[in-house]
């Protein structure tokens, strides 16, 4: 994994939801784990002002005097002392602090279908975790997955701790014992789950629902879906050209930071002038059944290079024989 990779799928997530302000102000709730470790380390990387609070509910004796003394000491911690007697009692207790500030928890999509599992079980309902609650809490991370938070903390030389009550909890049961055996009676399991949690399927009915002007929809795996006025296609998100990346027959590489690698999107121009890359397809005689998937490199808005028909001196491209 880049970091750079999972740092552009967060900024998308956030800018998606309107969770926080570009460069705005944002307290992580940490409990030194990789979750929130990574969701500190991310939003400091993207820019917005992050700081740490870590509240000490003091269930672990030892350990938890060292998961308050590594998130104030590693991550820079304010470190408050809180107890509780139930999951759901602590839950709140750890919400009820700086409320007069935008706070950011490091829930995961693994957490998100178990909050669905839990909660289909325990009310016949399945809701999941919200992006954003009323109080000013935001879920940077729903999109990521557990695994790829603690990827991310090895790619980027960063330590986290390991909770080891964790498989006591409701949450741990679901996760070390009922997901193994739903996985077993189907390898989508979770995938499916994380669907039903998000709704996507109505999101696709919103996309269809009319045939004016043009709007995208993120599938998540790296999908998007596109209507541009009766016209429907799938296109690959967005990825950072961090080093090299491979798009579709085209391997592309690139030393210079803030580049990304995208479809084709109507109305865009090559940077610093008018010239639309529609009228550049044209004049490079690309058919139109290949234009939505041939990959254009982007600063921000603008177009500075097209594989194979424009060239940008700090891009490197290179055609891959099928």
């Amino acid at each position: 994994m880049q970091p750079a990779d999972l740092q552009m799928r967060v900024e998308q997530h956030i800018r998606r939801h309107e969770l926080i302000e570009p460069g705005g102000e944002v307290v992580c709730l940490v409990s030194g784990g990789a979750d929130s470790t990574c969701l500190w380390h991310v939003l400091r990387e993207l820019g917005y002002r992050t700081s740490a609070l870590h509240v000490d509910h003091g269930l672990r004796a030892e350990e938890s005097d060292e998961d308050a003394c590594f998130c104030r000491e590693v991550l820079g911690a304010d470190v408050v002392e809180a107890t509780g007697t139930t999951e759901d009692a602590l839950r709140e207790l750890r919400y009820s602090f700086v409320p007069d500030r935008l706070r950011a928890t490091g829930h995961t999509a693994s957490d998100q279908i178990e909050t669905v599992l839990y909660r289909l079980v325990s009310s016949g309902k399945p809701g999941g975790i919200k992006v954003k609650r009323e109080d000013g809490v935001v879920r940077p991370l729903l999109g990521i997955w557990r695994e790829e938070t603690e990827t991310y903390c090895h790619a980027a030389g960063l330590p986290f701790r390991i909770d080891t009550s964790n498989g006591d909890t409701k949450r741990g049961l679901i996760r070390e014992r009922i997901l193994p055996l739903l996985r077993r009676l189907d390898a989508r399991a979770e995938k499916n789950l994380l669907a039903l949690a998000e709704g996507r399927p109505s999101r696709i009915d919103a996309l269809l629902e009319s045939a004016q002007g043009s709007r995208r929809v993120d599938l998540g795996g790296g999908f998007q879906a596109v209507r541009e006025y009766d016209r429907v296609w799938l296109e690959r998100s967005p990825v950072a050209l961090a080093g090299e990346i491979r798009w579709g027959a085209w391997r592309i590489s690139s030393e210079e930071t803030g580049l990304r690698v995208r479809a084709w999107r109507p109305g865009d121009h090559l940077a610093g002038r008018r010239k639309k890359v529609q009228d550049v397809f044209v004049d490079a005689k690309v058919p139109r059944s290949e234009r939505d998937a041939w990959p254009l490199v982007v600063r921000g808005d603008e177009v500075v290079a097209i594989p194979g028909i424009v060239e940008a001196e700090a891009v490197r491209v290179e055609r891959v024989p099928d």
